[in-house]
């Protein structure tokens, strides 16, 4: 008995995409349907990176491809298909790097460079390129945070090649200094020093780069704002009404200059008692949920406070690698998830397709 190719895409069109809810068939995401004799092959490309679902998918796509009237044999190969996404209008993309996301705070002291670390490290986990720009020139925290101690080498003398650990590539003013010395610098000098780090590292083939934005909305991070190719931002805040006021500012600075905000995170959202299991909000319930409805921005999720977090964070092992199939990991897997669907839902970057313009005058 022949297989009925269009058969096959109706049936395959029942299996959605968990996070999305979409089919795969009207989302153009199975490709290369071949047909021989009792045997169908396709594969599944994915916009965003879920190491994780790849068996629940491939057993779901198999299944419903077997209700098919002489299908025997199902091969179903699911690759991820991560590509550059539009940034602000005249800034060009970063080289090795596809999509730079900035995690932002109007406030220190919220969880920034936390969560930071470990939504890369959630994103890697999912088979993701992922990096980590330390845009803190004056606290730099993810070398502790990340476990990483050292300088960067160079191998042809004009760019720095990324310290790594935990599968992400990493680059710091800390990796540059000793960890005692204080930055005593302008403005301009600070930004200048976070322009190179940015664009003489040799990034590598990046899926995501996450910048570890310096808290407030001064010259520094303006200058970020404008002059580094963003795809997105994300908010971090805690509850309390005075880290919500900086992080309204926030999201008025990216709005000014064309970057998108890819959702809020509310950290330190609850605290659990170790001993008694008493929940209780110290910083205040929801305040980052009603920001988010407020200006129309996607809710990506609350993380508690939390003692494990923190030690985890300063021993160099952050929570999702040092406890990955823990609640806390499963939260930040949650939130790095919906950043990456947001991502990918952009519109995306042509600009390297267009052919570069030379004009020149006859002679």
């Amino acid at each position: 008995m022949a297989i009925d190719q269009q058969a096959l895409l109706r049936s395959l069109q029942t299996v959605t995409d968990p996070y999305t809810g979409q089919d795969f068939v009207s989302t153009k995401a199975i490709k290369h349907v071949q047909v021989q004799g009792d045997a169908v092959s396709f594969e599944l490309e994915l916009g965003y990176p879920a190491r994780s679902q790849h068996a629940a998918l491939q057993a779901a796509l198999t299944a419903a491809a077997q209700t098919v009237p002489g299908v025997r044999h199902v091969n179903v190969q699911i690759r991820t298909n991560i590509v550059s996404h539009a940034v602000q209008r005249g800034v060009p993309l970063l080289p090795g790097v596809k999509n730079i996301v900035a995690v932002a705070s109007g406030k220190g002291g919220v969880g920034k460079s936390t969560t930071t670390a470990n939504l890369a490290l959630a994103l890697a986990a999912e088979g993701a390129r992922v990096g980590i720009l330390d845009a803190d020139i004056y606290g730099p925290s993810q070398p502790t945070m990340l476990g990483i101690s050292g300088r960067p080498e160079s191998t042809d003398g004009k760019t720095m090649e990324p310290m790594r650990n935990h599968g992400v590539q990493v680059m710091s003013i800390g990796f540059l200094v000793e960890p005692d010395q204080a930055m005593v610098w302008r403005g301009p000098m600070a930004t200048q020093a976070l322009d190179q780090l940015l664009r003489q590292t040799h990034w590598q083939d990046l899926d995501y780069l996450l910048v570890d934005m310096p808290p407030g909305t001064g010259d520094i991070q303006l200058t970020l704002s404008q002059r580094v190719p963003i795809t997105g931002a994300v908010i971090v805040t805690t509850p309390q009404d005075i880290a919500l006021l900086d992080a309204r500012k926030g999201i008025k600075m990216f709005e000014k200059v064309g970057v998108p905000i890819l959702g809020v995170v509310e950290n330190m959202a609850v605290h659990v008692c170790s001993n008694c299991g008493h929940v209780e909000h110290i910083f205040g319930a929801d305040g980052g949920k009603k920001m988010a409805a407020e200006f129309g921005i996607d809710y990506l999720g609350a993380l508690p406070l939390n003692l494990q977090i923190r030690l985890q964070a300063d021993s160099g092992t952050p929570t999702v690698v040092a406890d990955p199939q823990g609640e806390i990991a499963q939260l930040y897997q949650g939130v790095a998830r919906q950043v990456a669907l947001t991502v990918a839902a952009k519109a995306k970057d042509f600009s390297s397709k267009f052919p570069t313009i030379q004009i020149s005058k006859d002679t």
